[in-house]
């Protein structure tokens, strides 16, 4: 068994969508990003990369490299799944959290979970995802953008 963490922090800007889980949310502002700046795949991806110690997302999909540019993060996910599973290990589970004042998670989260467990080939009960403000504190409660935390374990298939 390994284990992997992830985090990842995404800023606020007009113009954007707002995808976070691999899901569209109806929001005014989007995050900012080389990619679609998706923070929790980002920080998913991050974990597992760390649990099979291969470094991060940014080693394997750099932001300088325009193939990359406005990229879907669930491609970029499946890619890092599959070193996950030609390394021979497979999900155990998977723990994130996303720090936001706003806007609210929990409407989305069942669906982020689902997009989530489909991609890793999971069931939905090994993923689990939940959301906090930071009660306006720092630059979240300051709605300048939204962080996420993953950690994940993988076991050998």
């Amino acid at each position: 068994m390994r284990i992997g963490q992830g985090f990842d922090v995404h800023q606020f800007a007009e113009g954007r969508p707002l995808i976070i889980g691999g899901i569209s949310i109806p929001y005014e502002k989007g995050l900012i990003g080389h990619s679609d700046a998706d923070v929790l795949l980002h920080t998913v991806s991050d974990a597992l990369l760390g649990a099979i110690g291969e470094g991060d997302i940014g080693r394997h999909f750099p932001d300088n490299d325009e193939k990359y540019k406005d990229a879907d993060s669930k491609v970029l996910l499946e890619h890092v799944w599959s070193l996950v599973k030609d390394k021979g290990y497979r999900l155990g589970n998977l723990d994130c959290v996303i720090i936001a004042q706003k806007p609210k998670m929990a409407p989305y989260i069942g669906e982020m979970r689902e997009v989530i467990a489909k991609l890793l080939e999971a069931d939905i009960e090994q993923i689990n995802i939940k959301a906090t403000t930071t009660e306006t504190l720092g630059f979240t409660g300051r709605e300048e953008g939204i962080a996420a935390q993953a950690v994940c374990l993988v076991i050998k298939a």
